[in-house]
C-alpha cells in the first residue's frame, strides 16, 4: 500500500479541493459529458464532489490487493516499478480530471474535454513506453491465452503492444490539443485497433512457436 501513496495523495487533494469549492457549486453541476464534448447528464453537488474520488480511492485499494492475489504473483517483483508507476499515474489522471470537473462547474474556463483527452492520451503512451518491462501477470498487461502460455510470446507481444499504445496515445493527445470533441472517438479507435492487432499477434506468434516445435510438440 505504501508505494501508491502519491497516487492516494492526489485523490485525496481533488476530494478536498472538491469540499472547499462545495458551496460555491451550483445545487446541479455538470457530471457528465458525451462522445461530442458536451454536458449530458448532471448531478448533486455533493454527489459530483465526492463520488469519483471514492471510486478512486477504491481502485487504488483494488490495485494494492491484486498483486497478493495474482497467480503469476512470483513475477510481481520484477516489475514492480512499473506496475506502482502506472497505477500511480492512473490515479492522478482520474484526481486532474475530477479537479477539471469541479472548475468547470464553477465557471471557471476550463476545456475539460481537453484536458480530459490529453490525460487519457499520456497515460496511454505511458503504459506504450513501459509495457516491455512489464512481466507474465494476470492484472497488467496484454493477457491473452497465448501470451500467459509463452514466455516469447509474451515479451513479443508486449513489444509491438507498446508501439500501438504509443501512437494511440499520441494521436489522442494531438487530437485533444487540436480539435477536442474527436477526442473521445479517436480513443476509442486507437485503443481498439492497438488490443486488436496485439491479440492477433499474439496468437500469430503462439502459433509460429508451436509449428517450430520438435515434432509439432503440443498440437
Amino acid at each position: 500500500m505504501q508505494r501508491i501513496i502519491p497516487g492516494i495523495t492526489a485523490i485525496l487533494a481533488a476530494l478536498a479541493f472538491g469540499i472547499w469549492a462545495l458551496p460555491d457549486l451550483p445545487a446541479e453541476m455538470a457530471s457528465h459529458w458525451g462522445l461530442d464534448g458536451e454536458p449530458d447528464g448532471w448531478s448533486s453537488r455533493t454527489t459530483a464532489v465526492f463520488v469519483l474520488p471514492l471510486i478512486g480511492l477504491g481502485v487504488a485499494a483494488l490495485l494494492a490487493f491484486l498483486p497478493r492475489v495474482d497467480p503469476r504473483r512470483v513475477n510481481f517483483e520484477l516489475h514492480a516499478g512499473t506496475y506502482w508507476l502506472v497505477a500511480n499515474a492512473s490515479l492522478i489522471v482520474i484526481s486532474v480530471i475530477h479537479v477539471g470537473m469541479i472548475g468547470y462547474n464553477l465557471g471557471w474556463p476550463i476545456p475539460l474535454s481537453r484536458i480530459v483527452a490529453i490525460g487519457i492520451g499520456g497515460l496511454f503512451v505511458l503504459i506504450g513506453n513501459v509495457m516491455t518491462r512489464m512481466r507474465p501477470n494476470w492484472f497488467m498487461g496484454i493477457r491473452t491465452p497465448w501470451t500467459l502460455s509463452s514466455e516469447v510470446v509474451w515479451r513479443r507481444t508486449h513489444r509491438v503492444g507498446g508501439y500501438g499504445f504509443v501512437i494511440g496515445g499520441a494521436l489522442v493527445v494531438l487530437t485533444g490539443l487540436l480539435h477536442p470533441s474527436w477526442a473521445a472517438w479517436v480513443m476509442i479507435s486507437s485503443v481498439g485497433v492497438a488490443a486488436l492487432v496485439s491479440i492477433v499477434y499474439s496468437y500469430v506468434v503462439w502459433r509460429g512457436e508451436r509449428e517450430r516445435a520438435p515434432n509439432g510438440a503440443g498440437q
